[in-house]
């Protein structure tokens, strides 16, 4: 369920693995609206994936800076500014980032970057109590949790749709709900055997011969690539520098799945460098306790 909070501080339900925090398709898109996102200049290492590695390239980006506890709110809070707060480093934000971008809606909805290890206390208390990425400001409402918001953007805005409304409805809505198994299946594999993944990466494999019609997992790009990009986009670095496992071999289709990802415009901007994402998952899921 969707977690909503108006402006008097209304809560709703809450669903696991859909948001970031720390302790304390019918359509096939084709083309992709390229408005620059403002203020400062963010440089990272882009991985372009093919069947024979990586290749980095230098992309240069202008996104917001990370709001910190020494920050302001955002101009005037509901004010009829839709907002997407987020952070960089989730990836379940990530998700809700790409989806702004692929409508095409860069002027309509303001990121609002957010530090998770120093975030701002007037996030808590005036914006979304749960503390978490993402989060959507809109028409005086705040709304959590990621696969709740990428549908809720796709339907109450304008741009390109990305989700299926007939016979592949039900189908893409049981890709959306394996999302927590495969992303629990992967983790668990960190400390063990990777065969377990193996298990989670040949379930994407079979999934993705379903349809001929293009290299995505109803055929046609949609919010189902959307909710697993983030995941795929740090497992696949992080198995092949600890586990020396490569997802792609004997996967040719998640390997064409991986490279059309990497053409969709508005998740390149989104993308991290691997070698953070390995350094990160490393510290998260391999440091002693």
């Amino acid at each position: 369920m969707t977690l909503l909070f108006s402006v008097s501080g209304g809560m709703g339900g809450l669903s696991a693995f859909s948001t970031c925090s720390l302790p304390s398709i019918s359509t096939t898109v084709t083309h992709f609206h390229n408005n620059k996102l403002r203020l400062q200049r963010r440089f990272n290492s882009v991985p372009i994936v093919s069947m024979t590695g990586w290749v980095k390239e230098e992309q240069e980006q202008i996104l917001p800076p990370s709001l910190t506890s020494t920050s302001p709110p955002p101009s005037s809070l509901f004010d009829g500014t839709t907002r997407l707060y987020i952070s960089y480093k989730c990836p379940y934000a990530q998700r809700v980032w790409i989806t702004r971008n692929t409508k095409g809606l860069q002027e309509k909805i303001e990121l609002v970057p957010i530090d998770l290890k120093d975030r701002p206390s007037w996030y808590k208390d005036k914006v979304y109590p749960p503390n978490k990425v993402p989060s959507l400001e809109h028409n005086n409402e705040v709304r959590g949790e990621s696969l709740d918001l990428i549908k809720y953007i796709d339907t109450h805005f304008e741009g390109p749709s990305l989700f299926p409304t007939g016979p592949d409805k039900e189908f893409a809505e049981e890709l959306l709900s394996y999302t927590n198994t495969f992303y629990k299946t992967v983790v668990s594999s960190f400390k063990g055997d990777v065969t377990e993944a193996g298990t989670a990466f040949d379930y994407l494999e079979t999934v993705l011969s379903k349809y001929d019609h293009g290299p995505f997992f109803l055929g046609q790009f949609s919010l189902v690539d959307i909710a697993y990009a983030p995941f795929i986009e740090r497992f696949q670095p992080f198995l092949i520098d600890v586990k020396n496992y490569d997802i792609t071999m004997g996967r040719p289709k998640l390997a064409a799945w991986i490279e059309g990802m990497n053409n969709i415009e508005g998740y390149k901007i989104t993308r991290s460098d691997p070698k953070e994402l390995v350094e990160s998952y490393k510290k998260r899921f391999l440091a002693n306790p």
